[in-house]
């Protein structure tokens, strides 16, 4: 019996995109998203989710589409690469599919040297695209981002332990 890929599917403008689903943790209504400084382009800021920072990738600047304003029915897929959790800003995620590997064409065989994508397979009404998040951010985009992701932790330390001093202060009064 082949082996079976499951794979998340999502749209970006007209195209469509998959994600293993053993990455995917979940998916969610977009949320608020904190900007962060200093952090790579397309990296537009972070999420609170379930009381972890998670960058939220801009996946239009990622894979060179005309920018949006984000919409109340836009997705955010949460998804696990080998280094960390990443959000990835989708317009919509449209269903899990089952391929074999025969059915999925490997992206060297197509392109040359085409970054995040791992490999194409066909549905009856056109073509998706398999990112490889892996591949998502280089080592130093990894290392700007930790650096980022480091100074809003200690930002929020620090706004707590004043409110905390400010609710003491107006108890004790």
């Amino acid at each position: 019996m082949e082996k079976l890929n499951k794979l998340v599917v999502f749209w970006l403008d007209k195209q469509r995109f998959a994600l293993h689903l053993s990455t995917v943790e979940r998916i969610v209504h977009i949320v608020e998203i904190t900007p962060l400084p200093k952090t790579p382009v397309y990296i537009m800021g972070i999420i609170n989710f379930q009381g972890k920072f998670i960058p939220v990738v801009n996946t239009r600047k990622l894979f060179l589409l005309p920018e949006k304003d984000i919409d109340l029915n836009d997705r955010l897929i949460i998804a696990n690469t080998s280094m960390r959790t990443v959000a990835l800003w989708v317009d919509t995620v449209s269903d899990v599919v089952e391929r074999t590997e025969e059915e999925i064409i490997k992206a060297e065989k197509i392109f040359l040297d085409i970054d995040y994508v791992e490999g194409v397979f066909k549905l009856e009404d056109g073509i998706v695209l398999i990112n490889d998040l892996d591949k998502f951010l280089t080592l130093e985009e990894i290392t700007l981002l930790k650096a980022a992701l480091k100074k809003q932790r200690e930002k929020d330390k620090k706004l707590i332990k004043k409110n905390k001093t400010v609710i003491k202060t107006e108890i004790g009064k």
